[in-house]
C-alpha cells in the first residue's frame, strides 16, 4: 500500500514538473521543492528495493533450513506478503528452535535408555553365562568322572539355560509389544476359570515357598471378558509369581474381581513385602526391581510387569497399583465384559 500511495505521489510531480519545463509555467520554488520529492521517492524506491532484497537474501537460507523445502525468492516474498517479514521470521526461528531443542532432548533420553537397555540386558546374560561357565570348567576339570558331582552341575546348567530362554522370550515380547507388531487374537473367555488354570501352573512354585492361592469368595458363576487369552494368561501368570516372588512365607495370593460398568476388575494382591510409595511410579520400568537379589535368585528377569502395562494397555484398558511397606501389594487391571 505504502508503495502505491508513494508511487502516486512521484507521478503527480513528475507531471507538474513536466509540464512547468514545456508550458513555462509555476513558480521556479515549486519547481524546485517538486524536483527534490522526485528525487527522495526515486532514493527510497532504489534504498527500499536494496534493502528488501537483502532481506529476502539473507531470509531464503533460513527459511529453507526451518522448513527443510527448496524455496525461491519470489516464492517465498508471495508467501511472506502482508506480514511483518521480520516478525514472521523471527517466530519461525523461535519455532524452528524450540522443536531442535524437544528433538535433541528426545534423542538424548532415548540414547540413555539405549545405554541403559543394553547394560540392563548384559547384566541380566552374564550371570547365567558365568555361572554355565563354572559348571562346565568344573566338569572339565574331573568332575565329569563322579556321578553325583556329574548331575548335581548339568541340573545347574540347565537352570541357568532355562533363565536365559525366559530372558531372551521376555525381551521379544516385550519388543513387539512397543513396537505395535503383536495383533490380539480376541475372543472370550471366563476369567474366573482362567485364573484356577494359572493357579494350577504356578502350583509347584507356590508349594515350594509355601504362599496360598485364595479367591476373595466363592465364584460359581463364569465371569466373562473379552481380550487375548494367551496375552492375559501371560499378565495373570506375571503378576501371580510376582506375589511368590515378593510374598513372605506361609503369605497367600488372592484373586478377587468386581464390576466396573462395562468393565470386569481383576485384583491380585498379596501380604508380603509391600512397596515404598517412591518405587510405585517405578514399578513398571523394564529390569527394575525394588530387591534385586531377592527376585534374581527366584528367578526374575525384571521384564514381567513391564510385560503385563504393555498387554494390558494393547487392550485399551489400565493397570494400577497399591501398596504399603510391610503390609503386601495389589495390582488391578480391567478388561471389557464380553
Amino acid at each position: 500500500m505504502a508503495f502505491l500511495i508513494s508511487l502516486i505521489i512521484s507521478l503527480v510531480c513528475a507531471t507538474l514538473v513536466i509540464l512547468s519545463l514545456f508550458l513555462d509555467i509555476g513558480h521556479p520554488i515549486v519547481m524546485i521543492i517538486a524536483s527534490i520529492v522526485i528525487a527522495f521517492i526515486v532514493a527510497f524506491f532504489l534504498i527500499y528495493y536494496a534493502v528488501n532484497n537483502f532481506i529476502f537474501e539473507k531470509i531464503n537460507p533460513i527459511y529453507k533450513t526451518i522448513e527443510n523445502i527448496p524455496i525461491t525468492k519470489d516464492e517465498l516474498k508471495k508467501k511472506l506478503e502482508g506480514k511483518d517479514v521480520i516478525q514472521e521470521v523471527n517466530r519461525m526461528v523461535i519455532n524452528y528452535a524450540q522443536n531442535r531443542a524437544k528433538k535433541i532432548k528426545k534423542l538424548r533420553r532415548m540414547e540413555k535408555y539405549r545405554k541403559e537397555f543394553l547394560g540392563n540386558v548384559s547384566h541380566e546374560l552374564k550371570t547365567p553365562i558365568f555361572n554355565i561357565q563354572g559348571y562346565i570348567l568344573t566338569l572339565l576339570d574331573g568332575g565329569l568322572e563322579d556321578p553325583e558331582i556329574n548331575r548335581e552341575y548339568l541340573e545347574r546348567t540347565e537352570k541357568s539355560i532355562n533363565r536365559m530362554v525366559s530372558l531372551i522370550e521376555d525381551l521379544e515380547s516385550i519388543t513387539k509389544l512397543e513396537s505395535g507388531d503383536l495383533e490380539l487374537e480376541w475372543e472370550n473367555f471366563d476369567i474366573v476359570k482362567l485364573v484356577k488354570y494359572v493357579y494350577e501352573l504356578l502350583d509347584s512354585i507356590r508349594a515350594r515357598f509355601n504362599i496360598d492361592f485364595t479367591f476373595d469368595r466363592n465364584y460359581d458363576k463364569p465371569i466373562m471378558v473379552a481380550g487375548d487369552k494367551k496375552r492375559i494368561t501371560e499378565v495373570l501368570n506375571n503378576l501371580i509369581i510376582n506375589s511368590i516372588f515378593y510374598g513372605n512365607k506361609g503369605g497367600k495370593t488372592t484373586v478377587s474381581f468386581q464390576e466396573m460398568g462395562e468393565n470386569i476388575l481383576i485384583d491380585v494382591t498379596d501380604n508380603g513385602l509391600g512397596l515404598e510409595e517412591d518405587e510405585i511410579p517405578r514399578i513398571f520400568e523394564r529390569f527394575y526391581r525394588t530387591d534385586k537379589s531377592r527376585s534374581r535368585d527366584r528367578g526374575g528377569t525384571g521384564l514381567g510387569l513391564s510385560i503385563v502395562k504393555h498387554i494390558i494397555e494393547a487392550h485399551n484398558q489400565t493397570i494400577t497399583v497399591r501398596s504399603e511397606p510391610g503390609a503386601g501389594s495389589s495390582f488391578s487391571f480391567t478388561l471389557k465384559k464380553s
